[in-house]
């Protein structure tokens, strides 16, 4: 088995300064939002913000992110985002990454409050990469093996990479246990099933979201 510790990209690529910062911010975050009742409601709206919102209007991805622009500047644009449809928590964990020039990391920084959240809730968050898209039944089946190899309560999501040739890479938590074709390992935590392997090299399965 492979193992490494340090934060990824969706396809298992180490971004170990994204991962520093970002736990660092994601843990005020979460504090302050159950601090305020509100935990589940400021990691869905940040979350929206980073994923859906922001990547369709790629000029405010390139204001974020400019160490040109002041921060009142983002501040401005926080808040006519932000409108009167989030929570105050919410907007003022974005003024916070303005004025500390981390705007354009808060991808970054929504996956670690993501993650620490599910741990405090006793799950851990494993992200599983395919060469090939799996169907739920096989989906359901990887991720139950993993969980009595790790004995783990695990949070799953499923991610196509096809640049690992075959096999399966998974991250659960901070850990990437590697059972790629490429890398020649066929183990994670425990041995899986060979014939999920074999049907995963040779792409059997359907899209299924």
């Amino acid at each position: 088995m492979s193992t490494a510790t340090a934060a990824t990209t969706e396809t298992g690529n180490v971004d170990i300064a994204a991962d520093r910062v970002g736990k660092i911010y994601a843990q005020a975050i979460v504090e302050a939002a159950e601090a305020a009742g509100c935990r589940r409601e400021v990691l869905d709206e940040l979350g929206l913000l980073a994923r859906e919102v922001l990547p369709k209007v790629p000029e405010a991805v390139a204001v974020f992110s400019s160490p040109k622009i002041s921060a009142e500047e983002k501040g401005r644009i926080i808040d006519r985002l932000a409108g009167n449809r989030m929570k105050p928590t919410t907007v003022n964990a974005l003024h916070v990454l303005a004025r500390h020039g981390r705007l354009g990391m808060l991808g970054a920084v929504v996956q670690a409050a993501e993650r620490l959240a599910d741990e405090r809730d006793g799950k851990q968050q494993a992200t599983f990469i395919t060469a090939v898209p799996l169907d739920s039944t096989e989906q359901s089946r990887i991720v139950g093996e993993t969980e009595k190899a790790l004995a783990a309560s695990l949070k799953p999501r499923f991610v196509v990479d096809p640049t690992i040739i075959g096999g399966l890479v998974v991250r659960v938590g901070d850990t990437i246990y590697d059972q790629s074709v490429a890398t020649g390992l066929t183990r994670i935590g425990g041995r899986l099933n060979q014939r999920n392997i074999h049907a995963i090299q040779n792409g059997e399965y359907t899209w299924h979201t």
